[in-house]
C-alpha cells in the first residue's frame, strides 16, 4: 500500500502467497533488492523492488520444475477445442509439430489474448498504450548517474538497498526536470525514460523506451516494423548517456527485451468489468481473490486513504465461456483502472488466484463458476495470500 503518502497510515504488505515467496527467493540469489523504502518520490511510490530480469527468469523456471509443471517453450497457441461453451483443448505448433493439449481448465495469460480470441471471446483492441522496451547498460555505475543528476540539480527518484551483496547502496535512481540542450531533446525523441534501477555495481538493469505502434500491435508487419525501430531507439539511448554522463564513456548494451513488450494488447470482456471508482474508492467485494495498493498515475490518482481494493474473481472469468479464466493485463476496460491493474505484482496476484481456481476446478471436475468461491479462498488463505477483514 501506499503509506507513505498518508501522514499516519499503516503499513503493511498486501500481496504475499507465491509472488512474495517467489521475491524472497529471487533476493536470496542476489537478483532482488527485496522491500527497501523510497526516500523521495514517496507520494508516487513506498517501496522500490528492483530486478534482475535474467535470475528472474532462470527462477520461475527452478519453480516450475519443482512444482512438477511440464513446460512447452519455443511454442505458439494457434487454435482452441471447444464443446458448446466449454473450452476443451488448444492447438499449439512447434518444432516438433502440431499437437493438441487436452484439459480440464485454462488460464490465459498471454498478454495478447490470444487463447481467449481463438476461443471465441468477446475483445476489444484499445491501443491506449505505448509498447515499453528496455535494455541493460554494462560499465555504468547507478553512483555515476546520481552525481550526474545532482550536478545538474535534478535528483528525483531514489532508493537505497542491497547491491552486489552491501546495503544502503544506490538501487533506483531518476531525474526530474533535466533540461541539457541536445541529451533532453533526443531522450524525449526516442521515448526514453531517465529512471533506471539495479541490482549489481556497474550496471543499470533498466533502462526503457517507449514507443507508440503506429498500427495494432496484433499485426505482424506493424510489430515487426515497431520492433526494429525501438532496436535503434535503444541504441540511441546507450549513445546518449555515454556522450552525456561522465563515467559511462566505455558503456554498452547487455540485455535487451527478446521482443517487443507491450501493455495491453486484446481487452478481454469478463463477467465483471473492474472501474476507475473501484480502484481509487478502495473497493472490496465478497468475492476478492486477493488485494492491491498500487497505482501507477499516482500521484494524480491514488488509493483512497493509502488502502487497497480488490481483484473479485468473477473479474477473471472470460465472459461466455467455462473454465477459461483470463489473468493479467488482458482485464478492465477504464485505462486509469487499468493502470493499476495490469502492474507486475497485480499480475502475479491475479495468477495465483486464476492458477488455485483453476487447479480445483480440474481437482473437483467443475465449472468455473460452479466452483465453490469459500473452497477457492480458503485455499488461497492456506496458501498465504492476504486479504483486507
Amino acid at each position: 500500500n501506499l503509506y507513505t503518502a498518508f501522514p499516519g497510515c499503516e503499513k503493511r504488505q498486501v500481496v504475499r502467497g507465491i509472488p512474495d515467496e517467489f521475491i524472497r527467493r529471487l533476493a536470496g540469489m542476489g537478483g532482488c533488492t527485496g522491500y527497501p523504502e523510497m526516500e523521495t518520490a514517496r507520494d508516487y511510490d513506498s517501496i522500490c523492488t528492483s530486478i534482475d530480469t535474467e535470475l528472474y527468469k532462470l527462477l520461475a523456471f527452478e519453480m516450475l520444475e519443482e512444482a512438477g509443471v511440464f513446460a512447452a517453450v519455443n511454442t505458439m497457441l494457434v487454435g482452441a477445442i471447444k464443446d458448446g461453451q466449454r473450452l476443451q483443448g488448444v492447438i499449439t505448433e512447434s518444432h516438433t509439430g502440431r499437437e493438441a493439449i487436452m484439459a480440464k481448465s485454462f488460464i490465459d495469460s498471454t498478454g495478447y489474448g490470444d487463447l481467449c480470441a481463438h476461443a471465441g471471446a468477446e475483445f476489444t483492441v484499445p491501443n491506449d498504450y505505448a509498447c515499453c522496451n528496455s535494455f541493460g547498460l554494462a560499465n555504468a555505475s547507478i553512483d555515476d548517474y546520481h552525481a550526474f543528476l545532482k550536478s545538474h540539480d535534478a535528483v528525483g527518484q531514489v532508493c537505497r538497498g542491497p547491491r552486489s551483496g552491501e546495503e544502503g547502496k544506490f538501487v533506483r535512481m531518476g531525474a526530474e526536470q533535466l533540461n541539457i540542450p541536445g541529451l533532453t531533446d533526443e531522450a524525449r525523441k526516442i521515448g526514453m525514460s531517465m529512471i533506471t534501477t539495479t541490482v549489481h555495481d556497474n550496471y543499470l538493469m533498466y533502462i526503457k523506451c517507449n514507443y507508440t505502434v503506429p498500427g495494432s500491435v496484433l499485426n505482424r508487419d506493424d510489430m515487426a516494423k515497431a520492433e526494429i525501430q525501438v532496436r535503434k531507439n535503444m541504441a540511441k539511448a546507450a549513445q546518449l548517456y555515454r556522450k552525456y554522463v561522465p563515467g559511462f564513456e566505455k558503456a554498452f548494451m547487455a540485455r535487451t527485451s527478446p521482443s517487443m513488450c507491450i501493455r495491453r494488447g486484446r481487452l478481454i470482456a469478463c463477467d465483471y468489468d473492474i472501474t476507475h471508482e473501484d480502484v481509487i474508492d478502495g473497493r472490496h467485494f465478497n468475492d476478492d481473490v486477493f488485494v492491491y495498493g498500487f497505482h501507477d498515475m499516482a500521484p494524480r490518482l491514488q488509493i483512497k486513504d493509502g488502502g487497497t481494493y480488490g481483484i473479485p474473481y468473477r473479474a477473471l472469468l472470460v465472459k461466455g465461456i467455462e473454465n477459461l479464466y483470463a489473468a493479467g493485463m488482458m482485464i478492465t476496460s477504464d485505462h486509469r483502472a487499468h493502470m493499476s491493474t495490469r502492474n507486475t505484482v497485480s499480475c502475479m496476484g491475479q495468477g495465483q488466484a486464476a492458477g488455485t481456481a483453476a487447479a480445483l476446478c480440474a481437482k473437483n471436475n467443475c465449472g468455473s463458476r460452479d466452483l465453490k468461491f469459500d473452497t477457492l479462498k480458503q485455499t488461497l488463505v492456506d496458501n498465504k495470500v492476504y486479504f483486507e477483514e
